[in-house]
């Protein structure tokens, strides 16, 4: 028995040790970037470090964050990427990040425009720069007869609707980054009201932002609000694709970062360091990645495609000087508006923009003040926020958001405003089609 028990504990022993050896050899990386992007890195690097395996941990990034969160210190993945940056103002926030010096390339500008490349603190690093903006289906604007868009505010026009795709913002953290651009360089009311047009002309909220790239790439869409390496990377890569900033756009990094109380920091710092090196830096020019790195396009010589869009000058045309801490503040805010005044009520919104867009087309034909006034009742229930400004800037109201919703007392309030949204919402998209109608009636 003392033999089999001694037996036992050296199989379990070799077992244990041969786990800790193939765990100390595996970085994880939490991230929400496409395939395409990270099977590129993970190849170069393993490639490059023998005996340092990369595994990939796929989750969108409001997801990324509350895994972070649910973790033990021993248990959580090595890397956050990502690019949201107020993800990472979050974590920071949160004493979920860890500094890494050493992982620094001093090559890579301090700023993007007026924007820091690098957390001052050292906790995370930009590791490719991304703007905001349309791209749109050569062929499919052709057969429909389609302008091309040059800024956000053309998709509010009725040319676009049923020719537009957007994903929704709590599913994807580039589509918050977009909504949130319109937001800062429109202000609040005005912003929204934009996105609510926009919203009423859109075909479909995607569940994640890979989709809707992907419609414009096959023809299914005709438009979508994307970063821009979604556009590129269809240009680039052959699809019948053009992509372009508007002016209201912002450059902000896609970060890096390593995170605290993961298993292997070592290699996950030799991993982030590649990413930021010259050589990590070229595989972005890949067509099927096509972002823009955080070295100057010069410093790869005849490496960057002709055209390239150069992220420096993007930047110093760009409206919008993006405020990390005023979007991490209001982020679920946003995303939780969104989702019920556009995501969950896309239907109701659509039936309401088609009526005010005939009953414009009428009103032009025949003009009516009575009409007139009725359909500009119409666009006020239809486009208008739910939460005026001074409520998003009240700190009481924006705890909520921020607290443990696992606590039954937060989830029953945060429910419960939810639900209210909702049904205003659905109110008055339903009042908004009435009144367009009325107005639509009156012109004989």
């Amino acid at each position: 028995m003392a033999r089999q028990t001694a037996a036992l504990k050296v199989v379990v022993l070799s077992l244990v040790t041969a786990w800790s050896a193939a765990q100390a050899g595996t970085v994880s990386v939490l991230t929400s970037f496409p395939k395409e992007l990270t099977e590129a890195y993970k190849k170069a690097f393993e490639a490059a470090n023998p005996g340092i395996k990369i595994e990939i941990l796929n989750k969108n990034t409001t997801a990324s964050i509350a895994y972070i969160k649910e973790l033990a210190v021993g248990q959580r993945p090595d890397v956050m990427w990502a690019s949201a940056p107020d993800a990472f103002e979050v974590l920071a926030r949160d004493k979920l990040l860890q500094a890494a010096p050493e992982v620094k390339n001093a090559q890579v500008p301090a700023k993007v425009g007026n924007y820091p490349i690098n957390d001052p603190n050292g906790l995370y690093y930009g590791q490719a720069l991304a703007g905001y903006g349309l791209m749109w289906n050569t062929r499919y604007m052709q057969a429909n007869k389609v302008p091309a868009p040059r800024e956000w505010a053309d998709l509010t026009k009725p040319a676009y609707f049923g020719h537009v795709a957007i994903s929704s913002p709590s599913r994807s953290g580039t589509t918050h980054l977009t909504v949130e651009t319109i937001l800062q360089g429109e202000g609040w009311e005005k912003g929204w009201t934009q996105m609510l047009q926009i919203a009423g002309n859109c075909a479909a909220v995607t569940d994640r932002s890979f989709a809707v790239p992907d419609g414009v790439n096959n023809g299914q869409y005709g438009v979508g609000m994307v970063i821009d390496f979604f556009g590129l990377a269809g240009k680039y890569s052959g699809y019948p694709v053009e992509f372009h900033y508007p002016s209201v756009t912002a450059v902000v990094p896609a970060n890096i970062a390593l995170i605290s109380g993961g298993k292997n920091a070592d290699e996950a710092k030799k991993f982030i360091a590649y990413t930021l090196s010259r050589e990590g830096q070229e595989l972005l020019f890949d067509p099927k990645i096509s972002r823009l790195p955080v070295l100057p396009n010069a410093s790869f010589g005849n490496k960057a495609p002709a055209g390239y869009p150069d992220a420096q000058e993007i930047a110093k045309r760009a409206k919008v000087q993006f405020n990390t801490d005023l979007s991490s503040n209001r982020y679920q805010v946003v995303v939780s508006l969104f989702d019920q005044m556009v995501t969950f009520r896309l239907k109701e919104l659509q039936a309401a923009t088609r009526a005010i867009h005939e009953a414009d087309r009428k009103l032009h034909a025949k003009p009516n003040a009575h009409g007139s006034e009725l359909l500009r009742q119409a666009r006020s229930f239809a486009y208008s926020s739910l939460v005026p400004e001074g409520m998003v800037k009240d700190e009481k109201f924006l705890n909520l958001f921020r607290q443990n919703k696992r606590d039954v007392e937060v989830a029953k309030q945060l429910t419960g405003l939810e639900e209210l949204w909702s049904s205003k919402a659905k109110a008055n998209y339903e009042r908004a089609r009435a009144l367009a109608n009325q107005a639509g009636a009156l012109a004989k």
